[in-house]
């Protein structure tokens, strides 16, 4: 099981991107992959919050189950991924200055032996590294347009 772990710095103060990342509806809006988010609990932030992401890479679709399981305000948002693919995510922001964040990505996930099972997980490595390198530049871009007004 592969750990991905991919990192920026975003030219804006901490606050201004833990509020883009911690409302996961949002996450459309930065996250090519994530074609849509429906919040399926009572509640949209903190450990306990359920999610059905709608994901797709190339022809490739599957609604991921999630829940948040990790959340220390400002600084750390730990999914739980289940459904087709299983596994874990986590987002750590870190103050690297007034206006600057460090943001790390990091994931772990497991695909079923019928589609492949590890070589699957061995093999979309790259691809899903470059998507999230991407969409972690859309965010970057966001969270800077934003803190620039």
């Amino acid at each position: 099981m592969p750990r991905i772990k991919i990192e920026v710095c975003i030219r804006a103060p901490l606050q201004l991107v833990w509020e883009m990342v911690a409302d996961v509806r949002t996450h459309t809006e930065w996250m090519v992959d994530a074609e849509s988010i429906t919040v399926t609990s009572d509640c949209s932030s903190g450990v306990g919050t359920t999610f059905d992401c709608v994901t797709k890479i190339g022809p490739f679709r599957t609604i991921d189950h999630m829940e948040i399981t990790e959340w220390i305000e400002e600084r750390v948002m730990g999914v739980a991924h289940r459904g087709l693919v299983s596994g874990s995510g986590r987002f750590t922001l870190q103050e690297a200055g007034p206006s600057d964040t460090n943001f790390s990505w990091e994931e772990t996930l497991t695909f079923p032996w019928w589609i492949g099972g590890r070589l699957t997980s061995i093999g979309s490595t790259p691809v899903l590294k470059a998507i999230w390198r991407g969409n972690l530049r859309r965010l970057s871009s966001l969270v800077e347009d934003r803190h620039r007004f």
